[in-house]
């Protein structure tokens, strides 16, 4: 390779590189300059950084009904950020997931934040160990970068500092000996190196804190509060400081047994707490889980750690040769203060993972640990994932239970999230194999066996589930399924949709804690649909409800026990009504001006009796008045099965309204036109409806139409007449435009519902 390629190569790395933000360590009066001017940036612990890393990565949502006087807030996050970009194995989690982590990371930062150890549970194959580590993951992405920035304190003893209190004579042989006797050889060879080292060429000795201190702790406890009256100005942060709970810890919490040492070591010497602080710094606080700095995380079959105890003998040695004394400051601490203001994890409690909670049970009760006879404090965010079936290892210790509190992490039972998982797996491109709707009503069947099959709080709300067969199961399951996608479907009647209180929302989502721990795991959701996308994607063929159906209830007969009796069936109906809407609304010419005409002349017509010939007041057309005027508009009204006794009820409903209600209230008094009244508006409405409902009917003993249909998009196309092709090219061109389908799907689904006869089954609904 030439040379110069290597040089270019090596200049690139280290240009980049050095872009990299690269902190120095900040004396203490440097720190507290950036304290003033960005607080709530420094002051901050694990639980703050936790809220504000995942603020930042997910955002504040969407709330589909900002409007709605009876929204639970129960909005949409985009969580791809935090759980799948860049993530090796991503974790998709559903709107229900979604609003009860947002909800957690809220209270933390808002409530306490101690004496608690958060357990994540759900069944096998729900992601729980995907969730937590791509957590992690992006906690240590976070805190490494300028946005998530935190300071430890590190002490540097500067010996021209302390003056006539240190002198440059290395520490007495016997004095040496006395400490490193119980020391390996290649110990106290070392420390005799340091020690020699340090007189000869170090400025002074850097001491980290183990337990990664936020340096505003190093002021004593009972002057922070005096000290941040001088130090902030009268502001809205300085208000919330005093009285926020998330702030709490800064006027609560100790430094570590260490830094106290130091602290009142230095200071008995030097007289003077200006002097200490000189030798107080700053630096960031950063986290690497493979070093399990900030985070620690363990397995079940990692074993406990020979030593609990940790210290650093050339450590140890440089203070007791600065202070002069071997008994002020012992450099001791265990691995707790590693992750002390960061992250503990304990992946699954069992093994030897039961051992290490039911070891915390005293630091979460307490905030302390020993460490020989120096007690050690333990702030960290402690975090764990478990099956429900281990929940027996800790069922015996219920003083633990107040000190645990569970998150649910069910399967997934959003169908938009479900339907997101197999994208990310099998590819985009999946869509394009399905006919509209049919991959999310495979979602839809996976999910209905994750789900409870009676509701209580939707059997509250709207009573006879029958009512809404079209649509919906006898279950209420499809309706609860758009609910948690956060949806509140359309076909609703204005009664149950005014019904949907905030209190029975609430009731409803509720419902999702005890569900989702059965059914078809996630594992096993995706295994299906290989199978199923493998077996039925072809070229040239569509996948549709049909073959979906088969799928569930012949290929993988044993998958339909897992089903709701009846919930199949009910997802078809929902369909083929649901189609057949859309092709007849793509199929309607909308004349809005010749039907604005007929109920204006209506509504003129019948203050006068038949025979009579008038020239309507609204349209200027002149109106021979008969019984069989009437009863064209009326059967466009009202439907062709209408008889005539019903014909004449709604007649003389229609001029009573028109004359005490229309003519003398709304159109003299409010000064509105005739289109603008609600007699108008409920016609116009009911008109519409009808001429849909029969816009099909033409079509459907016209053999051409269908062939047509079928060979639409090539050259035999242009064998059919004008009428024909005109009206083929208007349903596809509005199925494609208004209802996302492709050419080829349009076709499809056209030609389905024309063979099943949808218009028929659904004739007298």
């Amino acid at each position: 390779m030439p040379e110069d390629s290597i040089q270019k190569a090596m200049d690139n790395l280290n240009h980049s590189m050095s872009e990299q933000e690269q902190r120095e360590a900040l004396h203490f009066a440097d720190f507290l300059g950036e304290l003033s001017t960005n607080p709530t940036i420094v002051m901050r612990n694990i639980f703050q950084m936790l809220h504000d890393m995942i603020q930042a990565y997910v955002g504040r949502g969407l709330d589909e009904y900002p409007d709605d006087p009876e929204s639970i807030s129960y909005v949409c996050y985009d969580c791809s950020k935090l759980f799948i970009e860049g993530a090796d194995h991503p974790f998709f989690a559903d709107r229900l997931f979604a609003n009860r982590l947002i909800n957690l990371v809220e209270s933390m930062k808002r409530g306490a934040q101690q004496n608690k150890i958060y357990i994540f549970k759900g069944p096998h194959g729900c992601g729980k160990s995907t969730f937590l580590n791509n957590l992690l993951k992006k906690s240590e992405e976070y805190a490494n970068t300028e946005a998530g920035l935190r300071y430890e304190t590190v002490w540097r003893l500067d010996r021209k500092r302390m003056g006539d209190y240190t002198d440059n004579q290395t520490m007495p042989l016997l004095e040496s000996i006395l400490q490193l006797e119980d020391l390996p050889n290649r110990d106290q060879l070392e420390i005799i190196k340091a020690q020699s080292a340090l007189h000869a060429t170090d400025e002074y000795i850097e001491v980290p804190c183990p337990s990664h201190d936020n340096p505003i702790l190093m002021i004593p406890k009972a002057h922070r509060r005096h000290f941040f009256d001088d130090l902030f100005k009268n502001d809205e942060f300085k208000w919330k400081l005093y009285t926020e709970k998330e702030y709490e810890w800064i006027f609560r919490d100790n430094p570590c047994t260490i830094c106290s040492s130091l602290y009142q070591a230095l200071l008995n010497k030097l007289r003077s707490p200006q002097k200490v602080f000189e030798m107080v710094y700053a630096r960031p606080y950063r986290f690497d889980r493979r070093l399990g700095e900030g985070i620690s995380v363990y397995n079940p079959g990692d074993k406990p750690m020979r030593q609990n105890i940790l210290s650093n003998a050339i450590i140890q040695s440089r203070i007791n040769g600065f202070l002069r004394d071997s008994n002020q400051v012992k450099y001791v601490f265990s691995q707790y203060a590693k992750t002390n203001n960061g992250i503990y994890a304990l992946m699954d409690i069992k093994s030897h993972n039961t051992e290490r909670l039911i070891e915390l049970h005293n630091i979460i009760s307490e905030g302390v640990h020993k460490v020989e006879d120096v007690e050690e404090n333990v702030n960290s965010l402690l975090l764990a994932v478990m099956n429900p079936e281990d929940e027996k290892n800790i069922e015996d210790f219920q003083s633990f239970s107040d000190r645990i509190e569970y998150i649910k992490i069910p399967y997934v039972m959003d169908l938009n999230t479900e339907v997101e998982i197999y994208r990310n797996i099998f590819g985009k491109h999946i869509d394009e194999h399905f006919l509209p709707r049919v991959l999310h009503n495979f979602a839809r069947v996976i999910i209905s066996s994750r789900l409870n099959k009676k509701s209580e709080a939707l059997l509250e709300w709207i009573g006879d589930p029958d009512k809404y067969r079209l649509y919906c199961d006898k279950n209420l399951q499809l309706l609860k399924m758009e609910i948690y996608t956060g949806y509140i479907p359309a076909w609703l009647t204005e009664e149950d949709r005014k019904g949907l209180t905030a209190k029975r929302r609430r009731n409803i989502i509720a419902e999702g804690e005890a569900e989702g721990e059965h059914g078809i795991s996630g594992r096993d959701s995706i295994k299906i649909f290989n199978e199923f996308y493998s077996t039925y994607a072809k070229k040239n063929k569509l996948i549709n409800m049909s073959v979906l159906c088969k799928f569930f209830t012949k290929s993988r007969k044993e998958l339909s026990k897992l089903i709701p009796d009846g919930f199949l069936d009910s997802l078809l109906r929902m369909y083929d009504y649901t189609i057949l809407q859309e092709v007849k609304e793509s199929l309607y010419y909308y004349n809005e001006e010749q039907i604005s005409r007929e109920i204006q002349n209506y509504l003129f017509a019948i203050n006068f009796e038949p025979g009579s010939v008038e020239t309507c007041s609204y349209t200027g057309e002149k109106l021979e008045i008969t019984e069989e005027f009437f009863e064209s508009i009326e059967m466009r009204l009202l439907g062709s099965k209408i008889d005539k006794a019903a014909r004449l009820a709604f007649r003389e409903d229609a001029q009573k309204e028109y004359t005490t209600k229309t003519l003398t209230q709304e159109m003299m008094v409010e000064d509105k036109p005739i289109t603008q009244t609600k007699i108008y508006q409920s016609m116009h409405e009911r008109y519409v409806y009808n001429l849909k409902e029969k816009v099909l009917d033409p079509f459907l003993e016209n053999e051409n139409f269908r062939r047509a249909i079928k060979d639409y998009g090539v050259e035999d196309f242009k064998a059919y007449d004008k009428k024909i092709r005109d009206d083929v090219t208007y349903l596809m061109k509005n199925l494609c435009d208004n209802f996302s389908y492709a050419e080829q799907g349009a076709k499809e689904v056209c030609i389905y519902v024309i063979d099943s006869d949808l218009a028929k089954k659904f004739a007298d609904t």
